[in-house]
């Protein structure tokens, strides 16, 4: 497995599988993986003849007062997992590879960035754009995987794709929990155990949404209320940014839930940011 921390070695490496007429497939990470990002590692080795992840803690799309200098990292153990893996390139560039020092240009997707995580985190998605269309013109992946659990992200990343003709396919994979329910995320470090007790109800309340949608449930409102009462009587912990339920595409509130909405949540647990959703 290579290593590599430079673009032009990368590009040339991906030049050399090109001409041999390898299919490329692309994990863009954070690093300190888990299993849900080597999910996302085994969908790419599985479907194409080359697996390439990225491990970048991007500080563009970090805000001010974020945790960019606390976010978890491990790289000795992540270039460990993903060569077990079969992984046969890691891309770990410097801050100063991917962004020199006069950087002046960043790509918006105007609409889907501003609304839900976007109101309150109102320069993320434009960092994740940013290093996401500089990642797919380094890499050039035909296939990018992507984690449904940040659902938000992965239909923003599938309009730049559209609108700015990138010639990859953006592969949305299912949500992995933990053995207790809760969507694996990095931050999960962060919770203390009381705060974990209380995140439980994330996975809870959606797997409640669930179940209920398929006895028959179509209510918007009733969905969102009860939801959001589960959400309130399980801890002091808990502050809900959102519940609602959308239309997949343009991540607008539906009147009914139909098939295809998705219930999405945000939720701070103290600190710590926590994300899960269902498509129903």
């Amino acid at each position: 497995m290579l290593v590599l921390d430079s673009v032009e070695n990368v590009q040339e490496m991906i030049r050399m599988w090109r001409k041999d007429g390898d299919v490329i497939g692309f994990v863009p990470t954070m690093g300190f993986l888990h299993d849900g990002h080597l999910s996302l590692v085994r969908a790419a080795k599985s479907q194409c003849e080359r697996a390439v992840v990225s491990i970048f803690v991007n500080p563009t799309q970090f805000g001010p007062g974020e945790d960019l200098d606390a976010y978890p990292r491990d790289m000795e153990h992540d270039v460990a997992l993903l060569e077990k893996e079969g992984v046969d390139l890691v891309f770990a560039p410097k801050p100063e590879t991917m962004y020199a020092r006069d950087h002046s240009t960043v790509v918006i997707v105007q609409g889907l960035s501003h609304v839900l995580a976007g109101e309150h985190r109102p320069t993320h998605f434009a960092g994740v754009t940013s290093v996401v269309a500089k990642l797919f013109n380094i890499v050039r992946p035909d296939k990018s995987y992507f984690g449904q659990k940040d659902f938000q992200q992965v239909k923003i990343i599938e309009r730049m794709v559209r609108d700015l003709n990138f010639r990859t396919q953006v592969i949305m994979m299912p949500i992995v929990r933990e053995p207790d329910g809760l969507a694996m995320s990095s931050r999960n470090t962060y919770l203390t155990p009381e705060q974990r007790r209380q995140a439980l109800i994330l996975s809870q309340s959606v797997k409640w949404a669930e179940k209920t949608h398929a006895a028959g449930e179509t209510d918007v409102q009733k969905i969102i209320t009860t939801v959001t009462q589960m959400i309130r009587a399980a801890g002091p912990d808990l502050e809900i940014k959102y519940v609602t339920v959308v239309n997949p595409k343009t991540l607008e509130p539906v009147a009914k839930v139909g098939r295809g909405a998705v219930l999405l949540i945000e939720v701070y647990v103290g600190k710590t940011r926590l994300y899960d959703n269902v498509i129903f």
